[in-house]
């Protein structure tokens, strides 16, 4: 017999609060105005163009991981799209890194480092909760795994 995934559950592991949501986005804004506006400086000519391409896609990736996927037919592939949208957030959360880095100077430069780490800190943190959910979601598709898991002492994660 197939396993199969209950809706509600697969559901239930993409949902996010969404006043959380709106944090997440509001201290992205923040770190896109310093970006723009802020006095920043760094030691490569065109860095600071870089720096907010980098930031425009990271932000375009934060907001990718929180859409709706209810549209898409099958939960495996729900799990499956989410778990790509966070592989992509990780990438750009990288490549934006390294322009972070760059920065060498200026009045909001400790105030942008600041703000970035924490929004990292604080949506890696939030990426990996839901990551195990869904990893333990995709993983009870094969035959065996509650046996298995239950062997290795281990309880599914919840939310």
């Amino acid at each position: 017999m197939e396993a199969k995934l209950d809706p509600r559950e697969v559901q239930e592991s993409m949902t996010f609060d969404v006043d959380r949501v709106a944090e997440f986005r509001r201290r992205w804004s923040v770190l896109m105005e310093l970006a723009v506006w802020g006095d920043l400086k760094a030691r490569e000519v065109g860095a600071l163009p870089k720096l907010r391409k980098r930031l425009l896609e990271y932000g375009e990736k934060i907001r990718s991981l929180f859409n709706d996927r209810s549209w898409i037919p099958q939960p495996r592939d729900q799990i499956k799209s989410i778990l790509t949208a966070s592989l992509d957030v990780r990438d750009k959360l990288q490549a934006t890194e390294k322009e972070v880095e760059g920065l060498t100077g200026g009045a909001d430069l400790e105030r942008f480092r600041e703000e970035f780490h924490r929004l990292r800190d604080d949506l890696v943190a939030l990426m990996e909760h839901h990551e195990a959910l869904w990893k333990d979601l995709l993983n009870r598709l094969y035959d065996g795994y509650e046996e298995w898991k239950a062997a290795q002492g281990e309880e599914p994660p919840s939310d």
